[in-house]
């Protein structure tokens, strides 16, 4: 089994020395867990920051307590293990598509590298952990982190039910804003939902953008995405998308007190988005990687523009 990390590793996974180098045997679940593929858990990981840096602001106060970077941490650990184990989870449902798709057919499961048994045990004992950081939360982030579960266990379904699985995503994706808000602040007001509304429509558009990866074997096996739905509209989308998740979170901020230099602090985030969609050809499927995974940057200055203002009241 030690030769097998090279054949196993989708085509669009990144060189991950913490992957290619851990022992061969549990290579097929850190595989499942996306560790070579680090993009989805900053996706995951950056709304739990937003909520956070919201929610200092909302108690009128900078961000950057002890307690803060303790959630920081927290949230991070958190986003890592529940992201490894919606992928396996999501992995259990679609192992006979992904076993029919170029891209997805390395994943561990369709390649036989790890049992269905072994997989739903694996995403038991990483749910278990996401439960003991969830603990040392308040009770309310602990109630949202458990009903996040449901958005989770439908996820996978519904390429099969919609051309918006994308919106799905965009619901599961950025719950993380409410819970860090929720640990801030032990409530949820207007500000978080625009926040959150916000990151919805922002998941819209990056995953639009990714799914253009997949839309010719999706069609071909009967999967449903935006991707296939928007066809060559999908730049104009994209950019309302954009667009209407940008007013939503400068308007969240904006809600919530932030500091004077929010709006220009944003404004650079909102010129990130633009050049994703300037630059997007959605039949160049290296250039969809290349700007879905450019929105880890999009997430970091939109929460330095969250943090920075705060400290500049």
């Amino acid at each position: 089994m030690a030769s097998q990390p090279q054949v196993l590793r989708p085509a669009d996974a990144v060189a991950a020395a913490v992957v290619d180098q851990a022992p061969a045997r549990i290579q097929p679940y850190l595989r499942l867990m996306r560790l070579d593929r680090p993009i989805g858990t900053w996706l995951l990981y950056w709304p739990c920051v937003f909520g956070l840096a919201l929610g200092a602001v909302a108690d009128s106060r900078p961000f950057g307590s002890l307690r803060d970077i303790w959630y920081v941490v927290l949230l991070g650990i958190g986003a890592i293990v529940m992201r490894g184990a919606g992928c396996t989870y999501n992995d259990i449902v679609d192992r006979d598509f992904d076993a029919q798709v170029a891209r997805t057919r390395a994943r561990p499961i369709p390649s036989g590298a790890v049992s269905v048994r072994q997989a739903w045990l694996f995403a038991f004992a990483l749910c278990l952990v996401g439960l003991v950081i969830l603990l040392q939360l308040n009770t309310l982030a602990v109630a949202l982190g458990v009903g996040s579960l449901l958005l989770v266990a439908a996820y996978p379904f519904m390429k099969r039910i919609t051309w918006w699985p994308q919106a799905w995503l965009g619901l599961t994706f950025n719950w993380g804003a409410v819970l860090g808000f929720a640990a801030q602040t032990g409530t949820f007001d207007i500000g978080d939902a625009m926040l959150y509304a916000g990151l919805f429509f922002w998941t819209l558009g990056y995953d639009t953008i990714y799914a253009h990866q997949d839309k010719d074997d999706d069609a071909l096996i009967g999967v449903k995405s935006t991707a296939r739905l928007l066809g060559a509209r999908s730049k104009r989308w994209i950019l309302a998308f954009y667009a209407v998740s940008f007013t939503l979170i400068l308007a969240a901020g904006m809600t919530e007190h932030e500091g004077w230099s929010y709006a220009p602090l944003m404004l650079l985030a909102g010129g990130h988005m633009l050049w994703q969609v300037h630059t997007l050809d959605i039949g160049d499927t290296a250039r969809c990687l290349k700007l879905f995974r450019a929105n880890r940057e999009t997430g970091a200055l939109i929460a330095a523009a969250l943090i920075v203002s705060s400290w500049l009241w």
